[in-house]
């Protein structure tokens, strides 16, 4: 199925559509949506979307820009938040040197405690990385038990390598449509069972809606981009990312036991 991985749907840009947007995105053919919680509150927001709409599922994390604010009661709820069902990973977490909007030391410590806490609950990671590809390949690489979603993906060659080497996914958003887009070839290289597809909305709006709010019913947009790259079909493109998402993120199936 038509799988959005990384929606920030729980963000203020939603407030006044919210319920046109969700609309919007089962009528193009999605079957899931990952809201992330890249923040307390943001975690809060989602989990009461997907309270109302089974069709949502839920990460819970810290972002590298408000690593700074990690502390022990951001462990302790971020352990607790990560038991429950409708949490399907953690993050998303990760390193950010292009904005340092937290101390490098700060957003190392807290993106180790929360692969370490993934790693805990059983449950994926959901990684971002901004020029910061050696640090990050070598906390993923301490971290070997846990798997992680390399989200969004637009880093070079050797983040990839060293996820790859370690089986994670990797996950393109609407970049992949972008003129200055040069990364080709990453797409190329991902496995086709590790290849996820996301919007990252309401950021990256892909081509041919630049310059506006993005929204999960444009994920479409990405699922042709990146079929036209592999030389594949992109309903097969949909059918496989769909299957590696229901994997990764155990989505409930209806009979309410979850995906292998």
């Amino acid at each position: 199925m038509l799988t959005d991985t990384h929606c920030h749907l729980a963000a203020a840009e939603f407030d006044l559509d919210r319920a046109e947007v969700l609309a919007r995105a089962w009528a193009a053919g999605l079957g899931r949506i990952v809201v992330v919680g890249e923040s307390r509150a943001s975690a809060e927001r989602a989990l009461a979307l997907a309270a109302a709409e089974p069709r949502l599922s839920v990460t819970a994390g810290i972002h590298p820009h408000d690593a700074s604010g990690w502390s022990d009661e951001a462990r302790d709820w971020l352990r607790a938040a990560l038991r429950r069902p409708e949490v399907v990973a953690a993050g998303e977490t990760g390193l950010d040197y292009h904005y340092d909007h937290s101390p490098r030391d700060a957003q190392r410590a807290a993106f180790a405690a929360q692969l370490a806490l993934a790693r805990e609950a059983g449950k994926p990671a959901v990684i971002h990385a901004r020029e910061a590809d050696g640090d990050a390949a070598e906390l993923l690489r301490a971290h070997p038990d846990v798997v992680a979603i390399l989200h969004s993906f637009s880093s070079g060659p050797a983040l990839l390598r060293a996820g790859l080497d370690l089986r994670h996914y990797v996950s393109f958003s609407g970049m992949v449509t972008f003129r200055n887009w040069h990364l080709d070839q990453a797409i190329r290289d991902v496995p086709l069972d590790r290849l996820l597809l996301e919007t990252d909305a309401p950021y990256l709006s892909p081509v041919p809606h630049r310059g506006r709010r993005n929204e999960p019913a444009r994920v479409r947009h990405v699922a042709d981009r990146i079929a036209a790259v592999r030389g594949m079909p992109v309903e097969e493109l949909i059918a496989a990312t769909g299957s590696n998402a229901a994997r990764v993120f155990r989505f409930p199936t209806p009979s309410g036991s979850t995906c292998p």
